[in-house]
Order: C-alpha cells, then sequence, then structure tokens
C-alpha cells in the first residue's frame, strides 16, 4: 500500500484529540487521525455519551455524547481523515518526515505527530466466558452505536457503573425487556442515575428487572446469536435469562501500547513534556491530553484544549520550516467555511 501524505498525524479521537484537528486546521495544518477504538470520541463516547460534564467552558451542563458532536463538527470544516478500529504500531523517520505504519498496514507520512491518546489505547474489559468471542458484535457489546440496533430485543446488560445505567434509561424506550445485573447490591452511577432506574423498575416491573448481586456464568446460543444466559449468585444459585444481547459494561482497560517503544520519555503511563509547547523529548511528536505529564498537571479536558493550542503552534514550525507564524484570533481570522451544528 502506498503512503498517504499530510502535515499531523493525531493519535487519539477523543474530545481533545477532535480539537487538536480544529486547532492545527485554523493555521493551515492539515491532519489524518487515528484511534484504536470504532469511533471518535474516546471515553466521553465508549464510557459515558449520557452522563453530564460540568467543567466545559460556555456549556453549563454537556453529555459526552453531545460534547463530541459539537468538536466533531467543529473540525469537519478541515476535513480531517479518520482510521478507526487500529493503532500506530510504528514510526520511523527519513530526514524531516514520519512514516506511520498502523495495525491495518494504513500507511501515511507526515512532518510531525501530536499524541492525545488519553491513558492510552483502549479495549474492552471482557467477561471470562467461555466462547465470549464468538459472540462479539453479534450479540454481545461492549458499547452502543445505534439505539435502535436493539429494538424490541430481550437485553441484558452487565455493570454497575455510570455506562450500564446510563444506557438502562437510555434503551427503556425501545428494548422488550431490560435486565440489569450486578455482583454488588450497590451501584457505583450518579445516585440521581441509580433512583430513576429504580424507579423504572418499580413501576415497569415486566419493563426493566434488576438482578442483584449476579454474575454471568454460560452464554447460549448458535452461529453467534444468543439465546439466553445463565447467572449465578453469590450463594451459587443459578438462573437462566432470555436474551438477544448482552451489553457488558465492566470498562476500558488502558495501556501505552505500542506507544511505549517509542523512545519518548515517560512517567508511568504518561509522556512527560516541556509544559510551553507540549513537544515530547524526540522532536516534532508531541503529547496533550491526559496522556501528558508535567509538574502540577491538572487532568481536565480543558486543559488539553489549551495544551493543543500550544503543540499546534509550536508544530507550526515543521510544516512550514520557512514561514513565519502570526498570531491571530479566530474571531479576526474565520475558518472559511460556515459551521453546522
Amino acid at each position: 500500500m502506498e503512503s498517504v501524505k499530510t502535515d499531523i498525524v493525531v493519535v487519539g479521537a477523543g474530545p481533545v484529540g477532535l480539537f487538536t484537528v480544529f486547532q492545527c486546521g485554523m493555521l493551515n495544518i492539515k491532519c489524518h487521525v487515528v484511534d484504536s477504538l470504532p469511533d471518535i470520541g474516546g471515553q466521553c463516547t465508549a464510557l459515558y455519551p449520557e452522563k453530564p460534564i460540568y467543567d466545559i467552558p460556555a456549556q453549563p451542563v454537556i453529555t459526552g455524547g453531545d460534547l463530541i458532536t459539537s468538536l466533531q463538527a467543529q473540525a469537519a470544516p478541515f476535513n480531517p481523515t479518520y482510521h478507526l478500529g487500529q493503532q500506530v504500531i510504528s514510526l520511523d523517520k527519513d530526514g524531516d518526515v514520519w512514516h506511520v505504519t498502523t495495525s491495518k498496514d494504513t500507511k501515511i507520512e507526515c512532518k510531525a505527530i501530536i499524541i492525545a491518546a488519553g491513558a492510552g489505547a483502549f479495549g474492552p474489559n471482557r467477561p471470562p466466558l467461555e466462547n465470549l468471542v464468538q459472540y462479539e458484535e453479534t450479540s454481545v457489546f461492549y458499547m452502543v452505536r445505534d439505539r435502535a440496533q436493539f429494538s424490541d430485543k430481550n437485553i441484558m446488560i452487565a455493570g454497575g457503573g455510570d455506562s450500564a445505567i446510563d444506557w438502562a434509561i437510555s434503551l427503556f424506550d425501545v428494548a422488550k425487556k431490560i435486565t440489569v445485573i450486578h455482583r454488588r447490591d450497590k451501584f457505583r452511577a450518579m445516585p440521581e442515575s441509580v433512583a430513576k432506574m429504580n424507579e423504572l423498575a418499580a413501576q415497569h416491573p415486566d419493563k426493566l428487572e434488576i438482578l442483584t448481586p449476579y454474575q454471568l456464568s454460560e452464554l447460549h446460543g448458535n452461529n453467534g446469536v444468543l439465546d439466553n444466559v445463565t447467572l449465578t449468585s453469590m450463594n451459587g444459585d443459578k438462573r437462566d435469562v432470555a436474551t438477544d444481547a448482552l451489553l457488558a459494561f465492566y470498562g476500558l482497560v488502558p495501556q501505552l501500547g505500542p506507544i511505549a517503544n517509542w523512545n519518548l520519555n515517560l512517567d508511568g503511563q504518561t509522556i512527560t513534556v516541556d509544559p510551553s509547547t507540549c513537544e515530547t523529548s524526540v522532536s516534532s511528536i508531541y503529547a496533550v491530553g491526559d496522556i501528558a505529564s508535567y509538574d502540577k498537571k491538572l487532568k481536565l479536558i480543558l486543559t488539553g484544549f489549551a495544551e493543543v493550542a500550544s503543540a499546534a503552534h509550536d508544530a507550526h514550525r515543521y510544516i512550514y520550516p520557512d514561514t513565519a507564524l502570526h498570531f491571530e484570533y479566530s474571531t479576526s481570522k474565520g475558518v472559511g467555511v460556515v459551521i453546522e451544528f
């Protein structure tokens, strides 16, 4: 496969990665974005799409999903290319050009790299069930991409955090029946969400059932299609529940993955950067957001947004080495394209 060419490769399509596209676009820098998850949005999409966030400037409250929708729209005028469901597995430099190769053998040439990978590459925390893989993406899911996919189905939701409770509430209107299972009597989700789920279960016991303390035990079905799931209580009692789709929300497992082999200065699971530019120990490679580390760092989305601006402006010298960068405010520069929300 021939390499595609761009100015910057952004590693990570979470909120900070998406804002990187916008900031780079304002400087006439083109971006390709690589993310290990199958959808953009990072943890906002995978873990809490309907959970409210309160510390985004000018947004008194916004859900994780709506934040990603807005950031995607903000980046859209700059025509980013997304390479999803794949990791950057190798970096090689020839002169001033980086050669990036992903796990799907996508090859990209660029002048700089901005790592916005949050806590690293994420994969689902899979329950230890026999034959689990054969049901994945047909009957077993670790995130919800389309609510309509679960219309009129018997859904089992496993987990005790915000994702499990939020989706139990969200899918209530479309599902035939929802069964929520958790190995403890108490849930870790926001109290108001738990209260709302309990209220729905009390008012519609035939539509929403909560089983605690139970754990997943066995999957039953044919050709990757579930028929029912066997649950086991803490006392060893077994119970079979008719199930068309299992949503397992046990969180995501963060790993630096191949990033750990890029000869960057690391501080545990984070990358040490110069806080004034967010450049790493390797020239023309930057790190922003939760994966970036420096003294007194605050791990907030808004901190990542500010770091992106610093990184994009500093990276301009690698993209346009013979052109001086004159700072302009967006109110005077504009984006050249009307952004539609």
